[in-house]
């Protein structure tokens, strides 16, 4: 599983602050310094850390286009959660909250992740999935 914290405790460069962030918004970086807001829950932490991690990674310093917005949503949804631990989360539960829940993340990252599955791994779930229905 990943853990943001643990990355971010590697970079020295890199702060963290607690602030209320304007509504609609719930973390920020310029590249050396992320602004979190002090109301999220730890999912949200989790999720906006590694969202704000991708956006340093990539050298963003600033506001983004929707486009690169969108690439870096999917790609947070992609380092939280991995195909196989989507796989045993959906062996379980069809209920998104219990998935997201499971996972460690919001909602909104669980569908972005399901609404980017690469063709190899909407393959590997349909297997999965029949490989489950065929042995009930």
């Amino acid at each position: 599983m990943w853990h943001p914290w643990r990355t971010l405790r590697t970079l020295t460069h890199v702060d963290v602050h607690w602030t209320d962030q304007p509504r609609g918004r719930i973390a920020a970086t310029d590249g050396r310094r992320i602004w979190m807001d002090t109301r999220l829950l730890q999912v949200q932490r989790r999720v906006a850390a590694t969202h704000e991690l991708i956006h340093i990674e990539q050298g963003h310093t600033s506001g983004c286009h929707p486009r690169v917005e969108a690439w870096v949503r999917v790609a947070t949804a992609r380092r939280l959660i991995t195909i196989d631990a989507l796989i045993d989360a959906l062996r379980w539960t069809e209920d998104w909250h219990e998935a997201a829940d499971v996972l460690w993340v919001t909602v909104e990252v669980l569908k972005d992740r399901i609404d980017h599955l690469t063709p190899d791994e909407t393959a590997t779930l349909i297997r999965v999935y029949e490989e489950t229905e065929g042995g009930a």
